[in-house]
């Protein structure tokens, strides 16, 4: 459940803190339990795909059509990461919609 709450701290310390600490708590507790590494991979590969789509938004804002994205991405994420950790505290897999699996 850490793994996925840790993707607010991109609120605190953008881009960095989305990967950083999510990566971090990853790193130390996967060989812990399968769940726990299961679920550290699927916030950072989480973490990683809004890193993508905010560089596509940046990009499309040349087309007049990222402002609404970059203005979405942020509500999805908060909304995504909500679910994921209670999904998680629960013991229940959880799998971001939308998300590329960077790590397998």
């Amino acid at each position: 459940m850490l793994c996925h709450v840790a993707g607010f701290g991109g609120y605190l310390l953008p881009l960095a803190g989305s990967i950083v600490l999510p990566m971090i708590l990853w790193l130390i507790k996967r060989d812990d339990h399968p769940f726990i590494d299961d679920q550290g991979r699927e916030a950072l590969n989480f973490q990683l795909t809004l890193i993508v789509f905010y560089i596509v938004a940046g990009i499309l804002v040349l087309l007049l059509v990222g402002f609404l994205f970059l203005l979405l991405i942020p509500l999805y994420q908060i909304v995504m990461i909500i679910v994921a950790a209670v999904k998680s505290h629960g013991g229940e897999r959880f799998r971001y919609p939308l998300t590329i699996r960077f790590l397998s």
